[in-house]
């Protein structure tokens, strides 16, 4: 027979419910924060625009570059305030 010990939980170890985002399936759901930087990237024939977005991580902060126009098809509310 076991012996049970009493386990006092740790209220600063605590994650708001509310920025925990999962979807029908209960699988965490990564989303962009902010767009940090914005460079253009030069092909043989044409020219590309990417930007370096933050995401909500499961692990932490997490950045990576993504062609602007998935990300404008995506998330456009990111978008509204530059004008084209």
């Amino acid at each position: 027979m076991s012996n049970p010990k009493k386990c006092l939980a740790d209220p600063t170890l605590q994650v708001p419910l509310d920025e925990i985002r999962v979807d029908a399936k209960l699988n965490f759901v990564e989303e962009p924060v902010e767009i940090l930087e914005r460079e253009f990237k030069k092909l043989k024939r044409s020219k590309i625009v990417i930007v370096k977005v933050r995401w909500n991580s499961k692990r932490g902060p997490e950045f990576t570059w993504e062609r602007e126009d998935q990300i404008k098809l995506k998330y456009p509310h990111f978008f509204s305030d530059v004008s084209s």
